[in-house]
């Protein structure tokens, strides 16, 4: 067995061992566990049982990162994206669309994501996009994910004058600002599954602080689980309607996650790739890439059919790249950490959300990273990247600051006579930012 998973891996010509990338993908995993209890907390919003979405959760990234491992031979793992997942509950199913259409439109984008791939369109339209607004729309998400944690731990809430204000510092203000502190610290000092672990410590400083309530009489406002394992919950499997995703209305949406899903994968395969030294220096692109993304583009597809939203590449595969990670065998190993969790959703159900409130918070720090590379003092590029920030947590909506900052940069280039920035494939992504005006 030895012999052959390192001649399938091409373990000794990668130089590598198979111990080294059973380490790497333990690394991998770590660092990107805390999606299991994340993702199916945001899908609860758009009215998905958790633990279903949980068990499509774990399904989806056990799949695809083995897929990406036994076909692409690349140390990359997948899972449901952030970002992907708040435009799926926030702006699709929250503007009326139902989550069974919703995930018809995956499985849609899913299909649209390997033809591409499949006659190398993929790229092209990726390319097509100036950089300061992939940038733009990465930390406009972040900032959303961010405003989406100060809300769930009750530090902004809604107010008749001001729209927003602040929540007061009650204790559950309290113990998100003990849990930010804490998850901050971990990710500082650079401990393997910082997030993770900041999810269960918040977790149990809830718990045990509610149980303290309830000693001096108080109504307790967190509690365990009266039991800790179940059978896997499939109710969401098949569960998609792709029928009525076929519509005139949904195409922006589609087109939305598209193009959320294309950045999220090139730019992670790109930048993994970069640490892990292995890029083909002929195109500037990662070996295999062309298997790559139609795997990213087939995880998309099975998100529908399992019940979430668009699996994409996670950056955190860097983690097992730096542990020394080169081949398919650390993606493999990562997906494969994910099952026993299927069985686990009763105790990570009662994960109170202030205790992933700080998670969000600092995903969306990490996201607002590209902000850096903008050239701020040329006004083509600094007014669609800053309008694009801010009308994504502003209109909560993701899809209306792409739409506003793709046409805020197509007008300022025709009115500064920059007309040879603008390519035809943009001019066809602008002809879809427009109906999404008007639909």
């Amino acid at each position: 067995m030895t012999s052959y998973i390192e001649k399938y891996f091409d373990i000794q010509n990668n130089n590598t061992t198979i111990s080294t990338e059973i380490r790497a993908g333990i690394a991998t995993f770590l660092t990107m566990a805390y999606i299991i209890v994340v993702n199916p907390l945001i899908l609860k919003d758009a009215g998905m049982p958790f633990h279903a979405v949980l068990f499509a959760t774990v399904m989806v990234s056990c799949i695809s990162s083995m897929l990406m491992g036994l076909v692409a031979n690349l140390p990359f793992a997948l899972a449901p994206g952030m970002g992907i997942n708040a435009f799926f509950t926030y702006t699709l199913v929250g503007s009326g669309t139902p989550w069974q259409v919703a995930l018809g439109a995956v499985c849609i984008s899913g299909i649209i994501f390997m033809l591409l791939s499949s006659w190398g369109i993929r790229e092209k339209i990726v390319a097509a996009i100036p950089l300061h607004l992939r940038y733009a729309v990465a930390a406009g998400i972040g900032l959303f994910l961010g405003f989406i944690g100060l809300k769930n731990a009750g530090v902004i809430i809604s107010h008749p004058a001001t729209l927003v204000t602040f929540g007061g510092m009650g204790i559950q203000q309290l113990l998100f600002a003990c849990g930010l502190i804490v998850t901050g610290v971990l990710v500082y000092r650079k401990i393997k599954g910082a997030l993770i672990i900041g999810i269960i410590a918040t977790a149990a400083l809830v718990w045990s602080t509610s149980h303290i309530y309830t000693l001096m009489g108080l109504n307790p406002f967190a509690a365990l689980p009266s039991e800790y394992s179940a059978y896997p919950d499939t109710s969401l499997f098949l569960s998609f309607n792709i029928r009525d995703a076929l519509s005139v209305s949904l195409i922006v949406p589609i087109f939305t996650l598209l193009f959320t899903d294309m950045f999220d994968s090139i730019s992670t395969f790109v930048g993994v790739a970069e640490v892990g030294g292995f890029i083909d220096h002929k195109t500037g692109l990662p070996h295999n890439v062309g298997k790559a993304l139609f795997i990213d583009g087939f995880a998309t597809f099975i998100s529908g059919i399992f019940g979430t939203s668009s699996a994409t590449t996670y950056i955190e595969s860097a983690a097992g790249v730096e542990e020394g990670g080169k081949t398919g065998l650390t993606a493999v190993v990562a997906g494969l950490l994910f099952l026993p969790f299927m069985w686990l959703s009763p105790l990570l159900s009662f994960i109170p959300s202030v205790a992933t409130a700080p998670v969000l918070v600092l995903i969306g720090l990490f996201m607002m990273q590209p902000l850096s590379h903008i050239n701020w003092k040329d006004i083509s590029q600094s007014l669609p990247a800053f309008v694009t920030c801010l009308m994504i947590p502003l209109t909560y909506s993701i899809t209306q600051g792409i739409v506003w900052g793709f046409l805020s940069y197509t007008f300022i280039c025709l009115a500064t006579g920059k007309f040879k920035e603008l390519s035809p494939t943009l001019i066809i992504i602008d002809v879809f930012a427009g109906i999404a005006l008007i639909v």
